[in-house]
């Protein structure tokens, strides 16, 4: 890790002990150390051993001005519902589904034995995946020509921050870029708004405010032309808003009047919706009419804490607050809701982040679901062909009471290897290898001075946006545009 990335995360921490009344400062002052350091860092003529003795210096003076900063594990999250009380880790039911000897047929005839409904991906499925996403070869020449032969370490280094946003007053609980968009970024937040930013060009500005929301903005979601945002509350409601106007055109209370915690459109029919309470109900809207389809709500173990479409919007994953993976079936013709498996990932524990991929890269080139455990655990599964789930790797990232979400990274298919990253409790950005056995973290952005929620590239994975549970949302800029597509 640069010296310089390390200087800057030791003053992160110690951000919050400066001017505690006045958060522009703050922000301010970790803007102007970024580039400062930047700038320091590409002087060839800086002895590199004076870098490090500097660091442990600054560190002793700051603890001695500041004290020993004070982190716990839940950060500076407020609102109970977007952290979970301390449980004693007991041993999980994720090593249960490791694919040793044996261990996958049990798994799946313990599945069987249950009752459950089986996936289908042959015939018509299989049609549609292959239709919807190409699956590249072993040898995929012309991926390769297009992605470079750089490393996966090489193409997600950064350069540094390209912008901080600081226009939300607590924690920041999503952050994603539109729709094959480069430029504009969405942000919920605790406070009860949420915000639209242009990032480039510069300089980075926040377009507007959308505020309606009573409670903490909980999830969102962009349409797919990206003109509509989605948006649920723990005050019961989704709300539609019009990005250009920046107006609320609709308001939907939850049928329970329940705290609403996700929200989904349908990936080919935007004008359906999924939403997920805290009475453990999922339920499908109809955008137009604002009302809920006959056969669209279901109810599942916990709270309904992730959702995530496969490509096809054919299959929902459900993930809930007691460790278990529901799945369902969508009948797109008629909005109804066909359940068909659960699966316990970490029984016991938030699956607070679902991201679903047909293939995730050359090598691995099967529907993988990537999920966040709340037992200090970033895992990623293979959906076999009968729609069970086989754990094919597990990351360590810190969190057990935060409600962390990741994400695969958009262009990983045409490059040599595949990445994914996740924000964690530790402050810092986590980029993982999921091709390599050992030292599957490649690279780590520290900058943050609170657990790091959630995380998002745009399209081209030029600029990556990261936001914590102080209210701070980093747009981190690539190295160069080598190898990106």
């Amino acid at each position: 890790m640069a010296n310089w990335q390390q200087i800057l995360a030791l003053d992160a921490k110690y951000n919050a002990y400066r001017a505690p009344n006045n958060p522009p400062f703050r922000t301010l002052y970790i803007k102007r150390r970024s580039q400062l350091l930047r700038e320091s860092a590409s002087d060839p003529e800086k002895d590199q051993s004076a870098r490090k003795d500097y660091i442990h210096t600054r560190a002793r003076l700051l603890a001695t001005k500041y004290g020993s900063p004070a982190f716990s594990d839940q950060g500076s999250i407020k609102s109970r519902s977007f952290s979970f009380g301390g449980r004693s880790i007991s041993k999980s039911t994720i090593e249960s589904m490791e694919p040793k000897m044996g261990e996958a047929r049990k798994f799946h005839r313990r599945q069987r034995s249950s009752g459950s409904v089986k996936f289908n991906l042959d015939g018509p499925m299989k049609r549609i995946y292959d239709s919807i996403e190409v699956v590249p070869t072993k040898e995929a020449e012309a991926s390769r020509a297009m992605g470079g032969d750089k490393t996966v370490s090489e193409n997600y280094a950064f350069a540094g921050m390209h912008h901080i946003f600081d226009q939300h007053t607590d924690a920041v609980t999503s952050v994603k870029f539109a729709n094959d968009d480069k430029s504009r970024v969405a942000c919920s937040s605790v406070d009860g708004t949420l915000s639209v930013c242009q990032v480039i060009p510069p300089p980075a500005t926040v377009i507007c405010m959308l505020k309606g929301h009573t409670e903490a903005v909980s999830d969102f979601a962009w349409s797919l032309s990206n003109d509509i945002i989605l948006s649920v509350s723990f005050d019961g409601t989704a709300r539609l808003w019009n990005v250009a106007s920046g107006e609320c055109i609709r308001v939907i209370k939850d049928i329970t009047g329940a705290e609403l915690h996700s929200c989904l459109f349908h990936p080919l029919n935007n004008n359906m919706f999924v939403t997920g309470n805290s009475k453990c109900f999922v339920q499908i809207i109809n955008l137009s009419t604002g009302k809920g389809y006959k056969g669209g709500s279901c109810k599942i173990t916990g709270q309904a804490l992730s959702l995530a479409f496969d490509p096809t919007g054919v299959n929902l994953w459900v993930g809930d607050d007691k460790g278990s993976l529901s799945a369902f079936k969508v009948d797109l013709a008629h909005g109804k809701l066909i359940r068909t498996r659960r699966v316990s990932v970490c029984e016991g524990h938030a699956v607070t982040s679902i991201c679903a991929r047909a293939w995730v890269s050359r090598e691995a080139r099967e529907p993988s679901l990537l999920v966040n455990c709340a037992i200090n655990s970033l895992c990623l599964f293979r959906i076999s062909s009968d729609g069970s789930l086989q754990l094919k790797k597990r990351f360590s990232i810190r969190q057990k009471f935060s409600r962390i979400r990741s994400t695969f990274c958009p262009l990983m298919s045409f490059r040599q290897g595949a990445c994914v990253i996740s924000g964690s409790e530790d402050m810092c950005v986590h980029f993982f290898d999921i091709g390599k056995e050992k030292k599957a973290c490649v690279n780590k952005l520290l900058g943050h001075s609170a657990p790091v929620l959630d995380v998002c590239f745009n399209c081209d994975e030029s600029l990556l946006a990261s936001c914590d549970a102080q209210g701070m949302v980093i747009i981190w800029k690539r190295e160069g545009k080598q190898g990106v597509l």
